[in-house]
């Protein structure tokens, strides 16, 4: 009798107020996962509880955004985490795969897939950047070198997500994958697009895609203002005066600059010059 190997990835997902976008996903994810709630105020937990006993639920006691995700990374006893939205899974074979391309390329310490989006599995704009990357793929490497990522489609090696300290609580959510993709870069990781892996992606209907977008533009600047020289700071302040939504999203990020400010680091030059390069394209 062949003993079954241990599984090397756990499916990661935050999520608060989504018992509608859970009960579709969670049966599509394979085990181990952790479920990480972020305070709901509906029976989302106890919903979860009951119908999937197989999940590790962690019930948080205030709303962490998608700092959540680190106490699930935490919690997680497999090399390697995928992180999953409430309104996403990772389509069959993707994760086993992941890890083969993971344990194939110590240096690589997130792989960024391909995020189909909606019933008409329109790939995700942002992939198409990533395809189009001006890095390049070097040597071996499962695809073209990346900064950038979009969460609920990323399988991290556990080891450099949590030395580069995850996510982070001064941008909170929306637009949070930017400064850990520098801070992964800066330490020594390759992150990689790897459009073998897919996601599926179907957007909750409660989203505010317009309240969306002023959370993004003010997490653009606070992630600018931790890591990115002054003068790139100066321009995507410019840049988002030119738009309402920018400029809400510059009035929202004031109450939260003493802490990005107390988390400015100069990124190492290669890295800065990198993403200054990705910036032109």
């Amino acid at each position: 009798m062949t003993t079954p190997a241990a599984p090397r990835v756990t499916v990661v997902i935050a999520t608060r107020d989504r018992w509608d976008d859970l009960r579709e996903s969670v049966p599509r994810h394979p085990p181990p996962v952790v479920l990480l709630d972020n305070a709901s105020d509906d029976a989302t937990p106890d919903l979860v509880a009951r119908t999937f006993p197989h999940v590790t639920l962690v019930r948080l006691p205030h709303n962490a955004g998608a700092v959540a995700r680190n106490e699930g990374v935490r919690l997680s006893r497999t090399p390697y985490v995928a992180f999953a939205d409430d309104d996403s899974w990772w389509e069959p074979g993707a994760l086993e795969r992941a890890a083969d391309l993971l344990d194939a390329n110590p240096g690589v310490g997130l792989l960024a897939a391909r995020v189909l989006v909606g019933e008409a599995q329109t790939v995700d704009p942002v992939c198409l950047q990533m395809e189009a990357s001006a890095l390049g793929r070097h040597g071996d490497e499962p695809g073209p070198r990346v900064l950038g990522f979009i969460a609920c489609g990323a399988v991290v090696r556990r080891s450099a997500y949590l030395a580069a300290g995850g996510f982070d609580p001064v941008v909170f959510f929306a637009g949070e994958e930017e400064r850990l993709a520098l801070d992964l870069a800066a330490a020594g990781w390759a992150l990689c697009y790897a459009p073998e892996l897919v996601v599926r992606h179907m957007p909750s209907p409660t989203r505010d895609p317009a309240a969306r977008l002023v959370v993004i533009s003010r997490n653009a600047l606070l992630t600018s203002v931790m890591r990115r020289p002054a003068a790139h700071v100066v321009r995507t302040v410019l840049q988002a005066w030119r738009s309402g939504p920018g400029r809400r999203g510059i009035l929202a990020a004031v109450p939260r600059l003493p802490a990005a400010l107390r988390n400015r680091r100069r990124l190492p030059r290669e890295v800065e010059a990198a993403r200054a390069l990705l910036d032109t394209t």
